[in-house]
């Protein structure tokens, strides 16, 4: 029998690059082995542990050094390519990273990668627009901006590449503590700055299990922009489904974007910019991320009550 192509993964102990990591390690027809690059400070964390227990070889990498991603991506067939900028809260580290990156895989002959990226909002919304406030001197959503701006990085490699444009994970709602919240009149609300618009949505397995499946299809004859979500819900059908889930009322409550910004939690502003960007151009990101495509290359997509049910005993309700 054939040694399955090797697939690395960079951040394979982040949220997509786990969510990539374990979709590959699960993978019941076993069309790949997974290397999975982890930062060196968590080459001992339980996620990595478990990653190794299930089979991959975990190798400590720089994410900032292309000589240490090069030998990450040596001899692989395909490889993901994440930044996390909740990780560290610099574009700039971003950018940093996705170059170091597209270098090594071109280097490495890497014949497949799938590069996590999302819209320059710039494009959209010019720096100067005052609908929005700018963050960071040149950024309108950072987290954003740079991997769209990064995009050019792997197009100048020469790497066939899949840029994958995923819609907002539903785990944000948890992680973030985005999820309802017991107001001082004993109800829960689901508070978002979404207004009546729908938002992209997707469970973070399912990520993986795209991911999966577009090393399966393998690497496409010209660069291809992929968008996935499972449903495209307002904050009202969020808060019918939470209530559903939770078995008591759960009311949506649409925050303007400016009060969000000036909540003066960490992220706020970076948030406030996300929410109003999928809410002032819903109809171009929603259709970037169709959920007929999505399902096409991943049959067995969560609906959010489906995501909820599993996650039931995640929610908070205090």
């Amino acid at each position: 029998m054939a040694t399955p192509p090797l697939i690395a993964v960079a951040d394979a102990t982040g949220l997509l690059g786990g969510a990539v990591a374990r979709a590959i390690t699960n993978d019941p027809q076993h069309h790949f082995r997974l290397r999975a690059l982890v930062p060196p400070s968590h080459a001992n964390a339980h996620a990595a542990r478990a990653l190794a227990a299930a089979g991959a070889e975990v190798v400590a990498v720089s994410h900032d050094d292309a000589t240490e991603l090069l030998r990450g991506f040596g001899g692989a067939h395909g490889a993901f390519a994440v930044t996390d900028f909740w990780d560290h809260g610099s574009p700039e580290r971003e950018l940093s990273q996705a170059r170091a990156m597209s270098t090594a895989a071109r280097l490495a002959d890497v014949e497949h990668v799938v590069w996590s990226t999302q819209e320059d909002t710039r494009c959209w919304m010019p720096l100067g627009d005052p609908r929005m406030p700018t963050l960071l001197q040149r950024y309108k959503v950072p987290s954003f901006d740079a991997k769209g701006e990064a995009d050019i990085f792997f197009a100048a490699s020469g790497v066939p590449t899949t840029y994958l444009r995923s819609a907002l994970a539903w785990e944000q709602l948890l992680g973030f503590g985005l999820g309802p919240r017991r107001g001082e009149d004993g109800a829960l609300h689901l508070a978002l700055p979404i207004g009546t618009r729908t938002v992209p949505g997707i469970a973070l397995a399912d990520i993986g299990a795209c991911v999966r499946q577009l090393f399966v299809q393998g690497p496409p004859p010209v660069p291809r922009m992929v968008g996935i979500a499972a449903e495209h819900l307002t904050g009202s059908e969020m808060a019918r489904d939470f209530r559903l889930a939770l078995g008591e009322s759960v009311r949506f409550e649409a925050v303007p974007f400016d009060t969000w910004r000036a909540l003066g939690l960490p992220g706020a502003e970076e948030l406030g910019n996300m929410f109003q960007f999928l809410h002032d151009f819903s109809e171009v990101v929603t259709a970037q991320r169709p959920v007929r495509g999505t399902r096409q290359l991943h049959p067995r997509l969560l609906s959010f009550p489906q995501w909820l049910a599993i996650h039931r005993s995640h929610i908070p309700s205090v």
